[in-house]
């Protein structure tokens, strides 16, 4: 169990209450007290007398470049994964973070039943999010519905057996979990300032890592304006006070992009599956715009997928995203439901985890010119 803690002397006592009350409590906790100046060292010194497991209390004076939220995450899975072994498993969370009772054994029985990486949602704590102008609530549960029927509309088109529906798309150090042999076969934390979290399950994806969305996994975070990570969800919060964004989450686009982005995945992971001759690979690299075609041939010999598809969406001009803006979410959520809809009502008599056989035969050229 790992967590970067920064001044946190008012969140510290509830974060380590909701991990002393779980009902599978874990072996250790580590703390990565990174440059505190407050008194969250004598909280969590006060709190250590209760805890159930053991509490290690580690201090560091990082140096300015060093001290960020993403660098000292790293440094407390690095700490976490040394203690747990090779064989065994870290759990991070955020200090602000208050995790459920089962949070521990729910990810470790996701651990258990095969998955390298766990993936929990963060939630605003409900009266922090009273504060918060109504505009900013509605933004939010607008994008986090149009990334849903995102997600569920990729879940049909090219599956997942890995990470079945329902699940979701977050990436939140708030909650995740992953064996210390998935951590080292991917080269451990990314040092990043910012980003970590999603930095971490890029590099996850890259080696076909196993990861589960699990929505029933949430951890109740606080909603505040002042936080301790530069460009964190304070950062969001406190530029959405003032003026509502121009863009929604850089993750999302069109419906019809999002889609597009679906079948040619599938159609990838197909043709690297079977080894692509030349002509299957002009023919893929016609529907990605591409017009280096030995460039696309040389991705299609790379070990693993997950690294041939990121270098596709690099390449890719058909893949660049186009942004969304936030006026355009109610448009976009109606057009989605409706494409799920249809797409729910031709594919259901086929069978779990495999892509509808009507999907491959979709003209990659006509997705090129779309």
């Amino acid at each position: 169990m790992a967590i970067p803690v920064r001044n946190e002397e008012a969140a510290i006592g509830p974060c380590l209450a909701a991990l002393f009350a779980q009902t599978e409590p874990p072996d250790q906790i580590l703390l990565l007290l990174n440059n505190c100046t407050d008194g969250t060292e004598d909280v969590a010194r006060t709190m250590a007398r209760l805890c159930p497991s053991i509490l290690r209390i580690v201090t560091r004076k990082l140096a300015p470049q060093q001290s960020s939220a993403g660098i000292a995450r790293g440094l407390a899975i690095d700490l976490a994964a040394s203690l747990a072994g090779p064989r065994g498993a870290v759990l991070t969370t955020d200090a602000d973070g208050r995790v459920p009772p089962e949070w521990v054994a729910r990810n470790l029985t996701g651990l258990r039943g095969g998955a390298d990486v766990v993936c929990g949602t963060a939630t605003i704590d409900p009266d922090d999010e009273r504060a918060l102008r109504r505009e900013i609530v509605e933004d939010d549960a607008r994008e986090a519905c149009y990334t849903r029927l995102l997600d569920e509309i990729d879940s049909v088109i090219d599956p997942n057996p890995d990470d079945p529906w329902p699940r979701h798309t977050q990436h939140s150090g708030a909650s995740i979990a992953f064996s210390v042999a998935a951590l080292r076969a991917i080269g451990g934390v990314p040092r990043v300032a910012i980003g970590e979290d999603r930095a971490l399950i890029e590099a996850a994806l890259k080696h076909d890592a196993r990861i589960r969305h699990d929505p029933e996994i949430d951890v109740v975070v606080s909603g505040r304006m002042v936080g301790r990570a530069e460009g964190g969800m304070a950062a969001t919060i406190a530029r959405r006070m003032i003026k509502q964004d121009q863009w929604a989450d850089d993750r999302l686009e069109p419906v019809e992009a999002a889609i597009a982005r679906s079948i040619l995945r599938a159609e990838a992971r197909r043709l690297w599956q079977k080894r692509p001759d030349r002509r299957e690979i002009s023919e893929m690299a016609h529907g990605l715009a591409m017009s280096e075609v030995d460039a696309l041939a040389a991705m299609f010999r790379l070990p693993r997928f997950g690294a041939v598809w990121q270098a596709i969406e690099r390449a890719s001009p058909r893949l660049e995203r186009r942004p969304v803006a936030m006026h355009e979410l109610a448009a976009l959520i109606s057009e989605a439901t409706n494409r799920l809809a249809g797409y729910k009502s031709a594919f259901e008599s086929e069978p779990l985890g495999r892509l509808p056989a009507t999907e491959p035969s979709i003209d990659l050229g006509e997705l090129a010119a779309a």
